[in-house]
């Protein structure tokens, strides 16, 4: 059960969080804390249950959770609509982000961003007064004017893709970001920049959890704290020498080990 005092300065808790498809268990007994102002990296091999964590939050109906709960900014999220989660401030970046082909960049940021500011109990902006606020935000990222009028993310390379989701939150303004394995095609410019974008956005007020299977990203944007997920448990956590140390040795060393550790 969670207790008021575990919400207290808390912008994420997950509690004994247990999330099956089809019966089969993906993650098993989930803790994580993550605080204001804080950047929690969460890194595990292949099918370790990162990307499905990231989809749960977003509120994916795929999964079912027999047990546990999550809570954003001290509400239940679990109760909440996809749209609720959204207008309270979270925001989840996918790895393969969808292509919408017939529905302009402009357009669908500023749709994205009147709903959570009607959410918020804020007026909307008008298109003029939206596109001032949209040519400060490419340049922020380092992209050109003419992707405002493209067909979402629609013909975009995968940088673009991945420069075009962190465009999307720098918009949006989130309290918690999820990014779920951004560097994921990345070369080393393409990395500088969307790091460079999300480091920006960072604030005493807000979080961010990267989901990453390397150590190359947590060069651009340096950790907090280091989580390491092995079939759908956290089994170790740490500060940025785990990261190094996972680099030199591997996933391997750690498979034996599930009892969780927490900060």
């Amino acid at each position: 059960m969670v207790k008021p005092s575990d919400l207290e300065d808390q912008l994420l808790v997950i509690k004994d969080l247990w999330i099956t498809i089809d019966d089969e268990p993906l993650l098993k007994g989930l803790n994580l804390s993550i605080k204001k102002g804080k950047i929690h990296a969460l890194m595990g091999p292949n099918g370790a249950g990162k990307s499905t964590l990231a989809k749960v939050l977003a509120g994916d109906p795929t999964y079912k959770i027999p047990q546990g709960s999550i809570f954003f900014l001290g509400q239940d999220l679990l109760k909440m609509e996809i749209e609720e989660r959204a207008h309270l401030g979270l925001f989840v970046g996918f790895q393969y982000p969808v292509e919408i082909p017939g529905v302009s960049n402009f357009h669908f940021l500023q749709s994205a961003l009147n709903a959570r500011r009607k959410g918020l109990g804020a007026e909307p902006l008008s298109e003029d007064a939206f596109s001032l606020f949209l040519e400060k935000k490419l340049k922020q990222m380092e992209m050109k004017g003419e992707f405002k009028m493209r067909g979402l993310n629609s013909g975009f390379s995968g940088g673009e893709k991945k420069r075009n989701e962190i465009l999307q939150m720098a918009v949006l303004d989130p309290t918690l970001a999820v990014l779920d394995e951004t560097d994921s095609g990345l070369d080393i410019d393409a990395m500088r920049i969307v790091a460079s974008g999300v480091n920006q956005q960072m604030s005493k007020e807000k979080g961010l959890l990267l989901i990453t299977h390397y150590q190359r990203l947590l060069n651009y944007i340096e950790p907090d704290f280091i989580h390491v997920m092995i079939e759908g448990k956290i089994v170790k956590s740490g500060d940025k020498k785990l990261a190094d140390l996972l680099e030199e040795k591997g996933y391997d060393w750690l498979e034996k080990s599930k009892a969780e550790i927490s900060i």
